[in-house]
């Protein structure tokens, strides 16, 4: 049975960027504004703020952050007192300075930054939470770890190996933050065992003509039930859910070369090519032979 998580995460395609070692001295603030990519911190040393997706949450030794989208946030020292202008930055040796440059470090981070290579990507963040927060879990900090040293060195497959960890480090951050208390999308909608058959099932087999009858009946519940719980858990319907996700795949077929659009219809559940391309461009704005194109016109552009 297919594993909705890792179909997403492989999907969005992740690919890395960069990543640095970050400490921050006496009074220290860092402001960004951000494009949308993905942002991860972790908290080596010490302790500060983060203020993100209208959230502020103290950041402690060994925690991780993850924004799957991040637009704006803004790091800081956790007390505020006189000397050097807190927006001061100073490039030390081995690491970026923020605040005193000649202070003792009151905290230390590895940040980051990946990329999602889908052209696809908002929608399939749009089911993830905005931000993710978790504390003192060793396992992601060895993955970033094994990130880091992959991104500084010089090694033969490098990008191939970076593209695979980050896959782990996505999945793993997500499985780590799923639960009931999951934020509205897949992450709660999975924690959710009777939800987690049906959204299995969808992606197992995109193809089928499901009904919301079949899907609460894969998870054993009456439609109306089914429904209900589906749409309070993920905040989407079922059906919404899943013209979204053969969407998303649709997508990414028709970046290849090799496929036709009769083929891509009959692989993700519409009878004919004409069909698929009504219910493309009532999606996506623009027929998917005029969208194929316009990605593989950016695809060379930017290779």
């Amino acid at each position: 049975m297919s594993d909705p998580l890792a179909d997403i995460v492989t999907l969005l395609q992740p690919a890395a960027r960069y990543s640095k070692l970050v400490s921050g001295a006496g009074t220290w603030r860092v402001e960004r504004q951000e494009t949308g990519q993905p942002f991860y911190c972790v908290v080596l040393e010490g302790s500060s703020r983060l203020s993100a997706e209208d959230k502020q949450i103290t950041l402690r030794e060994g925690d991780f952050i993850l924004i799957p989208a991040a637009h704006a946030f803004t790091m800081s020292s956790l007390d505020d007192g006189p000397g050097i202008d807190p927006l001061t930055v100073t490039m030390l040796p081995e690491e970026t300075r923020h605040g005193d440059p000649e202070g003792a470090p009151n905290a230390r981070f590895l940040v980051g930054h990946f990329a999602f290579g889908s052209p696809d990507a908002a929608l399939l963040v749009s089911l993830l939470p905005r931000i993710i927060h978790i504390r003192g879990d060793s396992r992601l900090s060895a993955i970033v770890q094994l990130v880091t040293d992959e991104a500084r060195a010089e090694r033969p497959g490098k990008n191939m190996i970076l593209a695979r960890l980050l896959e782990v480090l996505l999945v793993e951050a997500l499985r780590s933050n799923a639960g009931e208390k999951a934020p509205l999308g897949i992450l709660r909608g999975l924690s959710d065992t009777r939800l987690a058959l049906a959204i299995r099932r969808l992606h197992d087999n995109p193809a089928r003509e499901w009904t919301v009858e079949q899907l609460a009946g894969e998870a054993a519940l009456s439609r109306s039930a089914f429904f209900n719980r589906f749409r309070r858990a993920i905040g989407l319907t079922p059906m919404e859910y899943l013209i979204s996700w053969r969407m998303a795949l649709a997508k990414n077929l028709l970046r290849q070369e090799d496929i036709g659009i009769q083929e891509i219809a009959e692989r993700i559940g519409y009878g004919s090519a004409s069909a698929f391309s009504t219910a493309f461009t009532r999606f996506a704005g623009l027929p998917p032979s005029r969208y194929a194109e316009q990605t593989k016109t950016i695809s060379n552009a930017s290779a």
